[in-house]
């Protein structure tokens, strides 16, 4: 956490994408909202569109922390951490954690200027979507590690990603919700898990936390966390071995 701090720019760089997106398409959004072009539900344009913008945080954050530990392999600090006391596992988790922690500090700060432009949206459902974000952190944060460790190779590692997770962008419903696509694309936009969760938190911002898309999201949360943590701490554990 102090390295990172060190390093503040980073963190608003990685937060500037979503905040722009807020800014510049967001009004626009708003616009073709109000005029009824498009049948979405939400309390408001903003309600709708900021959770989309939550998990794009995710995607452009987490996902791509993989960078560092392959730059700390090359530099041989990952061979260090061997020989002292500290667990294998707390060496991965630790990364986790703090990639958690600041993921949902810039969620934070991301709902505060939605809260700027207008949205309105429940406590509860604001703490519930801060919630899916740390599952969301720890699943990206873990396969990404992951994912950094296998390659050891920035130029595997960038193609590779990209490859995964631009497909899972277009397809989550971050800007427009896919049942206004045709069916087809519809179907194979559920195959994609983060649609799940981007449906759990519009509900939970309209106030509504007894749906089945929040059930489905939490479970695909959890669910897709538990299984990065595991793959990662049998990645960890058998290259730190």
């Amino acid at each position: 956490m102090m390295l990172a701090l060190r390093n503040p720019a980073l963190i608003a760089t990685t937060l500037l994408q979503p905040v722009l997106f807020l800014a510049f398409f967001g009004p626009l959004f708003t616009r073709v909202y109000d005029k009824g072009v498009l049948e979405v539900p939400g309390s408001n344009a903003y309600a709708f569109f900021v959770p989309g913008l939550l998990v794009q945080l995710g995607l452009f954050g987490a996902a791509f922390v993989g960078f560092t530990i392959i730059a700390d392999w090359r530099a041989g600090v990952v061979e260090r951490m061997r020989v002292t006391p500290a667990s294998r596992l707390s060496i991965l988790l630790g990364r986790v954690l703090r990639d958690v922690v600041i993921l949902v500090t810039q969620s934070i700060v991301l709902v505060l200027a939605g809260l700027l432009f207008g949205m309105r949206a429940p406590v509860g459902g604001i703490l519930l979507a801060l919630a899916f974000i740390a599952a969301l952190a720890t699943a990206l944060a873990s396969f990404s590690y992951t994912l950094g460790l296998l390659t050891k190779s920035e130029d595997a590692f960038a193609p590779i990603l990209n490859s995964l997770m631009m497909p899972m962008l277009l397809l989550s419903g971050i800007m427009l919700p896919m049942q206004i696509g045709p069916s087809w694309l519809n179907w194979i936009s559920r195959f994609t898990p983060f649609r799940y969760i981007i449906d759990a938190i519009r509900d939970g911002f309209r106030g509504d936390y007894t749906s089945s898309a929040m059930a489905e999201g939490g479970a695909v949360a959890i669910g897709l966390a538990a299984v990065c943590v595991a793959v990662g701490v049998r990645t960890f554990l058998r290259e730190n071995a």
